[in-house]
């Protein structure tokens, strides 16, 4: 069976800067509050305070891939 694939009816629109800033701002919140849960809270979601902690640290440029889209 042979598939074809076609282009997307809707053109993807890119984010504005605005936008881009809100989710850097929110980024840096996320892992704020990221770093101040106790280990029972970490423990409730299933992270690590190791993974934690890196994941608090890490710059606010280092964005999921999915937000650079």
């Amino acid at each position: 069976m042979t598939y074809i694939s076609l282009p997307s009816a809707r053109a993807k629109a890119r984010r504005s800067l605005k936008d881009r800033i809100a989710l850097v701002f929110a980024l840096m919140r996320q892992r704020r509050a990221l770093s101040k849960l106790d280990d029972a809270a970490l423990s409730d979601i299933g992270i690590s305070r190791e993974a934690a902690d890196r994941e608090a640290r890490r710059p606010f440029w280092d964005a999921p891939d999915f937000w650079l889209r």
